[in-house]
């Protein structure tokens, strides 16, 4: 079982030297890979959701590919209407090749319609350019003779160099909320990069359409990433005060954004009973026990941790960054993937009947 951590590269803790300082602490810890979020613009309106300054994924993985040695680079995940087809293909391929093949390509089509209006970038149709952009990057990234004719994106007689390291190309993974993305991961990607609020049982649902999918186009379904909100304490009432004050913030300013992923719960009132099937939150025992469940009823290989909130310290995410490294890690490691879905997950009469 591998594990990565996402690496704060928006809001306050946005600095080079906490970008670096971060990555290279999880190097040293034994994760796997680190990964970077995306926005190109802030809308006014979204400043509390992602904060005033947001470095370009990719460029940070430049960044990060020189002062790391092991670790996968990853985006989770880049935005691929926001950007030119070609350009973004481009960026891509040089960044694995610079970094001796360690980059994971996780993208989305995008939820935030005022950063896609700034960006000139129809919202309505970002579904249908993502897919094609898609194409678009992966026919570059293999053909000798890259040509290409679409709505948004035409090329032909060119020479594109130079290539991904990793053939075909470096690992595509979608992620996204809605059931439409979910079908995009089965039909283009290599993976679908769950939400961290979706609770197991959707997970498994989701799971099984990308199977499916996989299928239909004759690629082999294997584990799959998921993300996690995660937090340890010494008792889990200290854990769940601890979560509250770090992270109830941004769950209801999402929710007030109309994000559905917590419809239907009360954040303000009944926190801990809301973030219950998903989050991840413990004595170190508990945390471990709370994964292992994961990863012995899911096909799930990587595990993505989230150790920094917006309200926490540089300080504070290094601590929740080496604890994790210490106490849950090392626990978990040595599982190896489960390759299929538990059935039962799927069909909840089994579930009954096996309860």
């Amino acid at each position: 079982m591998n594990f990565g951590v996402w690496i704060p590269n928006c809001r306050h803790l946005a600095t080079p030297e906490i970008i670096r300082g971060t990555a290279v602490r999880a190097e040293q810890l034994g994760y796997d890979s680190v990964w970077v979020s995306d926005h190109v613009v802030v809308p006014h309106d979204n400043v509390v959701n992602f904060g005033e300054t947001v470095y370009d994924p990719l460029v940070t993985l430049g960044v990060l590919a020189g002062a790391t040695q092991r670790v996968q680079l990853g985006t989770t995940v880049l935005i691929v209407p926001y950007r030119n087809a070609v350009v973004t293909a481009k960026m891509v391929s040089s960044l694995d090749a610079l970094s001796g093949g360690r980059v994971v390509l996780g993208i989305g089509a995008g939820w935030v319609a005022a950063e896609s209006a700034m960006l000139g970038v129809p919202f309505a149709e970002r579904g249908p350019m993502t897919d094609e952009h898609l194409r678009a990057m992966q026919e570059l990234w293999t053909a000798r003779a890259p040509s290409f004719s679409g709505t948004y994106t035409q090329f032909s007689g060119l020479t594109f160099e130079p290539k991904p390291v990793q053939k075909p190309h470096p690992p595509i993974w979608i992620g996204a909320h809605a059931i439409p993305g979910v079908r995009r991961a089965a039909k283009y990607g290599d993976a679908y990069a769950c939400p961290p609020e979706t609770p197991k049982d959707e997970v498994a649902r989701r799971y099984a359409i990308v199977r499916d999918g996989f299928e239909a186009r004759g690629k082999t379904f294997g584990p799959q990433p998921l993300r996690r909100n995660c937090l340890v304490a010494d008792t889990r009432e200290e854990a769940m005060v601890e979560y509250a004050r770090v992270a109830q913030g941004r769950y209801l300013t999402y929710a007030a954004k109309g994000l559905d992923v917590m419809k239907d719960t009360d954040l303000e009132n009944e926190f801990a009973k809301a973030v219950a099937g998903h989050a991840v939150i413990g004595t170190p025992d508990e945390v471990v026990a709370q994964l292992v469940d994961y990863v012995t009823a899911l096909p799930v290989d990587p595990l993505l941790l989230r150790p920094q909130w917006p309200t926490m310290t540089a300080d504070e995410t290094i601590a929740t960054l080496d604890r994790l490294g210490r106490d849950v890690v090392p626990a978990i490691t040595a599982i190896t993937p489960r390759q299929d879905i538990d059935e039962a997950l799927l069909d909840p009469t089994a579930a009954g009947a096996a309860t």
